[in-house]
């Protein structure tokens, strides 16, 4: 695999968590006919699904896990911390939980940009 598509990976990888994540929000979460079908007890097979979906961000449960992965990928040195890291922060920041979510899309690409950086200056020194 060429270094530029190895490099680029991560990235996709980020892209593709921040589509799904507007996907989940903008198509399953906000749309007002879904929210009226889930009312009352009565409601469709995947209103429990998006009932927990909701009270995560309610409980402001994807931003404490963004911060503690940004927390993680702080400590462990490797790109799929730092992937990580930065793919529950773009879902943090879609799923209503800005202030955890943007701090760990930050810590999680600086992150990986300083591997990526280290992985590059040691190839180029050899």
């Amino acid at each position: 695999m060429p270094s530029s598509l190895r490099a680029a990976l991560p990235w996709a990888a980020i892209v593709v968590a921040a589509i799904g994540a507007a996907v989940l929000r903008y198509g399953f979460i906000e749309p007002a006919h879904v929210a009226h079908a889930c009312d009352g007890n009565g409601g469709p097979w995947w209103c429990g699904t998006r009932d927990m979906i909701v009270q995560g961000f309610l409980s402001y449960g994807y931003g404490y896990a963004a911060i503690a992965a940004a927390l993680l990928a702080l400590f462990v040195r490797g790109t799929a911390m730092a992937v990580l890291a930065a793919c529950l922060g773009v879902l943090a920041l879609q799923l209503y939980c800005y202030e955890g979510g943007a701090l760990a899309l930050l810590v999680g690409a600086l992150r990986l940009v300083r591997v990526q950086y280290d992985r590059w200056h040691l190839a180029a020194a050899a």
